[in-house]
């Protein structure tokens, strides 16, 4: 999907100007399309690396890196994300307030290390369960160090995109993806093999992200606070309630697009799902460009009171979602089951099944679309406990089992549970 004329529709005149990049030169339009750019290629590789992996690995070897890679996206996505959201929405809104220097940084930080710490202790409680998920204690400590790695990538993501500084963010994502798909690459060269050197370059991907954080690092020094510092202690509270909220949703949002791969219970179904269900991450993924972009530009409206402005990116982004898609939908029906059997050596795929996926992305792209919406005003609250009653009945979908065949019952269900989100989340912006 080309995100050009979204990204183009979300700038604002007043507002462009309050959140550009301290370059004259550089606006918010060229950022997040350099962002596009940088995520739309990191889409692309991701799926090269499941598909050379597919190639290297047995059914079993890729069932275990495809659980490996769900837990890993389930937890950075609820204990990460949330602190790169509360980055991105607070440093806009002060920049759009014309207070450029001295955010808040201290909570934040605490925040995540606070969320590291958690995971820590909850892996290796559950270290019994997780290695028998993922076939041995290697790819247990793989999940371990990729997940301690990625701490440091979504903090540097989330002051990037509040700055909005989307080349520096693309140019992360994109190293993330290279140095992922380097290992795989290898293995089916000759270099090396084995399903734990190919699961190493999920460990290695975030740390070599952050080969972008000195780039950052020069372009803004950070100074000591100053009389503002009363403030940031009062928004300490709000910080930690808005981050928690956030983390529901991001629990919500990965297991709506992993929980059926959890729930089946042999390695070789569940990568059967995960392969279906891997058409719904490249368009995700991809939508994480205009995601980033428009939480800042939004909170950056809703402080000056761009209302007009508000409403154009909602309704500009929701019509470009709905084209794409349509566009995937009728893609996959005719061409889905031909494609998964080339590129990832996965035959007797149904186009119908495929492309009731495709619509079930597109209700969740929209719904990604109104749940910035609600952060930007926020309505973080409301929209977790949407997040998670969504869900909830799809994990509940699953394990009743009311369709006995297990691929077919998750399309169905991320299709239903999709759509009921959207419905929810759109009363919700409705509502203002």
């Amino acid at each position: 999907m080309s995100t050009e004329p979204v990204s183009a529709a979300l700038v604002d005149g007043a507002a462009e100007e309050a959140l550009v990049e301290a370059d004259p030169g550089a606006g918010y339009g060229r950022g997040a399309r350099i962002l596009s750019i940088g995520i739309a290629t990191t889409g692309l590789v991701t799926f090269a690396y499941f598909s050379l992996a597919s190639y290297h690995l047995s059914e079993a070897e890729y069932g275990f890196v495809s659980t490996l890679w769900a837990i890993l996206f389930i937890t950075i996505s609820v204990i990460y994300r949330p602190v790169e959201q509360l980055l991105s929405r607070t440093i806009a809104d002060r920049r759009a307030r014309g207070l450029v220097d001295h955010h808040p940084l201290r909570g934040p930080i605490a925040i995540q290390a606070a969320f590291a710490g958690l995971f820590l202790v909850a892996a290796f409680a559950l270290r019994g369960p997780l290695e028998s998920a993922l076939g041995g204690s290697a790819l247990f400590y793989v999940l371990v160090g990729s997940a301690l790695a990625y701490a440091a990538s979504y903090f540097a993501r989330g002051y990037c995109a509040g700055h909005g500084w989307f080349g520096l963010y693309g140019g992360l994502v994109f190293f993330e993806a290279i140095a992922r798909v380097c290992f795989p690459l290898a293995a089916v060269v000759g270099i090396a093999s084995g399903e734990t050197f190919v699961a190493l370059g999920i460990l290695a991907a975030p740390i070599a992200s952050l080969v972008v954080v000195p780039f950052a690092l020069r372009r803004h020094t950070a100074r000591a606070p100053d009389a503002r510092a009363q403030a940031k202690s009062a928004q300490a509270g709000g910080d930690g309630r808005f981050a928690v909220a956030v983390a529901g949703i991001g629990l919500a949002e990965q297991a709506l697009l992993n929980v059926a791969v959890l729930l089946v219970p042999s390695g070789k179904a569940a990568g059967v799902v995960f392969s279906a269900f891997l058409i719904t991450r490249i368009p995700l993924q991809l939508f994480q460009s205009v995601q980033t972009s428009l939480l800042p530009h939004l909170a950056g409206l809703e402080a000056t009171e761009g209302r007009a402005a508000f409403a154009k990116a909602i309704r500009t982004t929701l019509l470009a979602v709905a084209g794409f898609a349509l566009a995937v939908a009728l893609g996959l029906l005719v061409l889905g089951p031909l494609a998964l059997e080339l590129l990832l050596n996965k035959p007797g795929y149904s186009g119908l099944g495929l492309a009731t996926v495709a619509v079930g992305m597109g209700f969740h792209l929209a719904s990604g679309t109104l749940n910035q919406a609600a952060l930007a005003r926020g309505r973080a609250d409301a929209a977790a406990g949407l997040w998670l009653g969504a869900a909830a009945l799809f994990a509940a979908w699953m394990l009743l089992e009311p369709i006995s065949d297990a691929l077919v019952r998750a399309e169905v269900g991320y299709l239903g549970a999709t759509m009921l989100l959207a419905a929810g989340l759109w009363g919700l912006y409705r509502r203002g």
